[in-house]
């Protein structure tokens, strides 16, 4: 007698939905991006600084350095919601994504790779830990691995 049983789970084959075209960045490009990342905030943020200080008090200076800094977190945020991109990612063609690659959220990227990193980064040689991990088979930083995140391709 085959019966079946009406209250078996369903029998159906799962695949994952990660893109299998999808190649991992290179360390180099990362640690390039870095660097852009780093001259872009500098350029945005710390040199109006630096100049509104050396020419003169005339001009509030205090305001070039807000207009800089609003201006680079909304261009950051503008460029991660859309792909997972900051500034630097955008110009040296990779992207963030979650490790089965689908698309990463914003809050994920920001909180979990940016600010909850920068906090760490109080603990002695977590950052020097942090830039040896992208030496691994997966190119994980620690903060790839606490964010569940990948850096791809784009």
């Amino acid at each position: 007698m085959n019966t079946t049983n009406p209250y078996a789970p369903p029998q159906a084959a799962v695949q994952d939905v990660a893109d299998s075209d999808s190649q991992l960045a290179g360390r180099g490009t990362r640690l390039l991006t870095m660097i852009l990342d780093s001259i872009i905030l500098v350029a945005m943020v710390y040199l109006p600084m630096m100049i509104g200080t050396a020419v003169s008090r005339a001009i509030p200076f205090d305001l070039l350095v807000v207009a800089g800094l609003v201006g680079w977190i909304w261009l950051t945020v503008m460029f991660v919601s859309r792909n997972g991109q900051s500034i630097g990612k955008k110009i040296t063609g990779i992207k963030v994504v979650r490790s089965d690659g689908s698309r990463a959220s914003l809050g994920r990227i920001i909180v979990l790779r940016n600010v909850l990193n920068s906090l760490l980064g109080i603990i002695p040689l977590y950052g020097f830990v942090d830039a040896l991990l992208i030496f691994g088979e997966s190119h994980q930083c620690v903060h790839d691995k606490i964010a569940d995140t990948i850096v791809i391709k784009a």
